[in-house]
């Protein structure tokens, strides 16, 4: 059926197919590279793995509703499909209603949350933040009004590393030569660009590892 594919790859799809496996480190690490290697799960858990649910039950995505929700709640139901890209989740939702806590945002939607999550004040100062590209803070939402306007949500599947600025992301930024280069989005205040120029020397300093604190903010677009 494959001809072309070699006897490793097809031996690994096999093996992920019929074996519960994990992806061992050092792949994933911070810079770091290595080949691909797999364990089964139980010799990486310490321990078998849960036998399949009964038939009508979830308990995987039920759990994943709960994780999610601490995460990025309080969300819609369509946040947390945008998210995974999961179909069949609305009956997990169903089925932890009853340990949740509902909303409704401005436009109607229900939100939901987990009740001991916590919910600051909409007056708590949000300090200025470097995220890497694909941050799960943009891309957690099917919704992402919250953090990024429309004009600028495409950045956001190209690998743009964004800058919030009041909790919204208004510059991208890279680095080169430790030197770290913010390009806004829209005009920053004195204030905004000063805080953005000393989180950003601190972001020069981490990468370089001390050797550098440069950070430069450009102008304002047009």
């Amino acid at each position: 059926r494959w001809p072309d594919a070699g006897p490793r790859p097809l031996g690994e799809l096999l093996v992920a197919a019929l074996i519960p496996t994990v992806q061992l480190p050092p792949r994933g690490l911070w810079r770091t590279r290595a080949g691909v290697r797999n364990a089964p799960v139980a010799d990486w858990l310490g321990r078998e793995v849960d036998p399949p649910a009964p038939p009508g039950t979830d308990p995987v995505g039920e759990e994943l509703v709960r994780r999610y929700l601490a995460a990025f709640g309080p969300a819609a139901s369509a946040d947390l499909r945008a998210w995974c890209g999961l179909a069949g989740l609305p009956a997990a939702v169903a089925a932890v209603r009853g340990e949740l806590v509902s909303f409704r945002d401005e436009r109607g939607r229900e939100l939901l949350d987990l009740p001991g999550a916590p919910r600051p004040d909409p007056g708590t100062p949000a300090p200025v933040r470097f995220l890497p590209a694909f941050d799960n803070a943009v891309l957690g939402y099917q919704d992402r009004g919250r953090i990024i306007d429309d004009p600028h949500r495409g950045l956001s599947v190209t690998g743009a590393r964004f800058v919030l600025v009041d909790g919204r992301v208004s510059a991208t930024w890279t680095v080169e030569d430790g030197t770290v280069t913010v390009t806004p989005l829209r005009r920053l205040t004195r204030p905004e660009r000063a805080e953005v120029a000393e989180e950003g020397q601190a972001l020069a300093s981490f990468l370089s590892e001390g050797g550098s604190d440069r950070v430069s903010v450009g102008a304002a677009p047009p």
